[in-house]
């Protein structure tokens, strides 16, 4: 079987440029469609059940639910609003200690689900609840969602307290 060879190099180098542009062309373009999220519907059976849970986290302050200890990923990292980052050992530890004193009136606000591809899912939500001196705390936060081994989880969070 005879080999072709380029009758010339220059030729076979631009068309070999050619083919290589345009293949980096297309996979860039896939990757921009693959980053693009998406919002989630009201029908998302995923986005329910993940709010479900942020509610059931933001409620934690009201009346210590151990929520967190599922919903963490082991690798959970979050940033508290002043700024002290803390792993899922300490919030589970904070969330669930009867001996701290316990806000009233706990509510999970507006809460939006964003889904970027199959696995990863950003929710930004707001939250509120009574402090024991009686004032209120309104705070926004986005989590970060990981769905491994079929399951989702929050692998990071930012909270901010808002007037």
């Amino acid at each position: 079987m005879a080999v072709r060879r380029c009758p010339r190099v220059r030729l076979c180098w631009r068309d070999m440029k050619s083919v290589l542009v345009a293949a980096l062309l297309f996979s860039s373009t896939i990757m921009a469609c693959a980053q693009r999220g998406r919002w989630a519907d009201a029908n998302d059976a995923s986005a329910k059940s993940m709010i479900e849970l942020e509610r059931r986290w933001a409620e934690t302050t009201c009346d210590h639910n151990d929520v967190a200890k599922t919903m963490l990923a082991e690798d959970f990292q979050g940033t508290s609003t002043k700024g002290k980052r803390f792993d899922k050992r300490e919030e589970v530890a904070d969330t669930t200690d009867a001996k701290r004193v316990a806000g009233t009136d706990c509510k999970l606000g507006e809460t939006r689900v964003r889904f970027f591809g199959d696995n990863l899912a950003l929710i930004y939500g707001a939250e509120s609840f009574k402090k024991p001196d009686g004032s209120a705390q309104n705070q926004v936060w986005t989590d970060t969602w990981m769905k491994r081994d079929g399951k989702w989880q929050v692998i990071a969070s930012q909270d901010t307290i808002v007037p």
